[in-house]
């Protein structure tokens, strides 16, 4: 089955007028900057094509994202995550009134973040870890000079 049957319409086939706002989404260069794993750009790619483009948000929940990617829930739930740590997206619990007037968990509300935010934390993140190399390379300079043995803490040991 083709894209075009599988959405229920023709598609671009033929003489028809290619809609670039109905066929096509934007996705940001600059994600590919951010050290993202493969997952996580297609979770991204696969909310920004879904995404409602007025309030940039879309409700879906893990087994569709999963069945559309032809991936586990769980490596979906993983890097919704990551996405969110990364600060693309946040998410949002919703409820759904059953017909029995009973209150269940309903599908995730995603929020679509300006990327201009993600690029700022992906930055922040970087300096910090310089700065901290930083430190550390004076600390051990400092030990060599006066002549005692240098020991990094026991979470860089582990590194």
């Amino acid at each position: 089955m083709d894209l075009c049957t599988h959405e229920g319409r023709t598609g671009l086939m033929g003489n028809q007028k290619r809609d670039v706002k109905k066929y096509f989404f934007m996705f940001p260069n600059a994600v590919f900057e951010l050290g993202l794993n493969v997952y996580e750009l297609a979770i991204y790619a696969y909310l920004l094509r879904i995404e409602d483009r007025r309030t940039w948000q879309c409700v879906v929940s893990y087994p569709t994202i999963a069945d559309k990617l032809g991936i586990s829930v769980n490596t979906v739930a993983k890097y919704v995550g990551l996405l969110e740590e990364h600060g693309l997206i946040t998410t949002e619990r919703t409820d759904v009134i059953t017909r029995d007037g009973l209150r269940r968990n309903g599908c995730l509300r995603y929020t679509i973040l300006p990327i201009q935010n993600a690029i700022a934390l992906y930055h922040e993140r970087q300096l910090s870890a310089l700065e901290q190399a930083t430190t550390r390379q004076r600390a051990q300079q400092r030990a060599e000079k006066s002549g005692v043995e240098f020991l990094p803490s026991d979470k860089e040991q582990s590194a």
